[in-house]
């Protein structure tokens, strides 16, 4: 099956979609990882994302296995390396996950080569071609945090060693292209201006950063930064973990398995962002149903009057920012990756974007 791609580079074509594998070790185990992984493939999709801290919530025990089971996939399939595109990401400071090169303490030269050798061990690859910094190795306000604390600043690997680092795997053929994550405009410019003079300012391709319904805080600034500089976002988390298919404001709950649920308490990254308890956010997203009607309300309302699914608005909506290369999904099932699919064919009338615009004027930004 065919897929709309993104030209990253003249020889880099990525599928607008992207397989982010970060369920998969935990939530999902290694069958149905491997039933997914074929599935999208078949369906057209080249682009797979992981990280060597994967999957989430993040422990000792399954450190890396996300990175294995795409690997593990990668040798059952038996695919031509060139038909797949296979990105991941080196972990930044962290202090609590302490199997992780004791935390990792910082993005030193030394703990980005030795990310870079243990994810194309565990991926039993050659090369990687898009290896991203996860977060920054400086304090910066990220998920759910808004506002700068200067007083939060703390001493930090200088971005000169980080991009020397990653020239030298460049030139050692482990990587190809360069990717940053959870990033702010200064970050991004900084970078570009570092690396000016040096053959990485054409190696860095893009940013990886939350773009959704319920986040649009790239358009602030970031993008300006983005477009002048031909960087391209990989939009991840474009159905906020779940929420926006509306599944956890049903009467129950929504299902216990769902990541939400089932991690509840262990998966902090996830919940200060996307705090389900939110008012705002349960306004912009609410579906309740019950046996007699269905009342549904702001998006899942649009979805419902234009004859598509929540999910499907969700990721249309992403799909069609202009300098978005492609949106970084999760599925653990494969009714969710059919859904999430359906997406690439679906054109967003003005009338819908004008909708979805005067709910984002109401509920700006809840999951920021």
């Amino acid at each position: 099956m065919s897929m709309p791609t993104f030209h990253l580079t003249p020889d880099l074509a990525v599928s607008r979609l992207c397989f982010g594998t970060m369920t998969m070790g935990e939530q999902s185990r290694l069958p149905e990882s491997l039933r997914l992984l074929d599935a999208a493939f078949d369906a057209g999709v080249n682009f797979f994302d992981s990280a060597e801290m994967y999957p989430v919530p993040q422990r000792s025990e399954t450190h890396g296995r996300s990175e294995e089971f795409l690997g593990r996939w990668l040798r059952a399939r038996r695919a031509p390396r060139d038909s797949v595109v296979l990105a991941t990401k080196v972990a930044g400071p962290s202090g609590q996950m302490t199997w992780i090169r004791g935390g990792p303490a910082s993005l030193d030269s030394r703990n980005i080569a030795e990310a870079i050798d243990g994810s194309l061990r565990r991926l039993g690859v050659d090369y990687i071609d898009l290896y991203q910094i996860h977060w920054p190795d400086r304090y910066v306000p990220m998920f759910g945090d808004t506002e700068y604390d200067p007083s939060h600043q703390y001493m930090s690997v200088p971005m000169e060693e980080q991009l020397m680092a990653l020239g030298r795997a460049i030139d050692a053929g482990k990587i190809r292209y360069v990717g940053l994550s959870n990033e702010t405009p200064y970050g991004l410019m900084k970078f570009l201006q570092l690396s000016r003079d040096s053959q990485l300012h054409s190696k860095i391709l893009t940013v990886q950063n939350s773009y959704n319904l319920l986040c649009r805080n790239f358009d602030a600034a970031l993008a300006e930064c983005c477009h002048h500089e031909r960087i391209s976002l990989l939009a991840y988390s474009p159905m906020a973990m779940g929420i926006l298919s509306g599944k956890y404001y049903s009467l129950d709950g929504g299902p216990q398995d769902a990541r939400m649920n089932l991690f509840k308490g262990r998966y902090s990254e996830g919940e200060s962002r996307y705090n389900l308890q939110n008012p705002k956010l349960k306004a912009a997203v609410k579906c309740l149903h019950c046996s007699s009607y269905k009342l549904t309300q702001e998006y899942t309302k649009i979805a419902a009057k234009h004859g598509i699914s929540p999910a499907i608005l969700a990721v249309a909506f992403v799909l069609r920012h202009p300098l978005v290369a492609s949106a970084v999904f999760g599925a653990t099932e494969i009714s969710q990756l059919t859904e999430v699919l359906q997406a690439t064919r679906i054109h967003l009338s003005e009338e819908i974007v004008a909708e979805i615009n005067e709910v984002h004027a109401r509920y700006p930004n809840p999951c920021p």
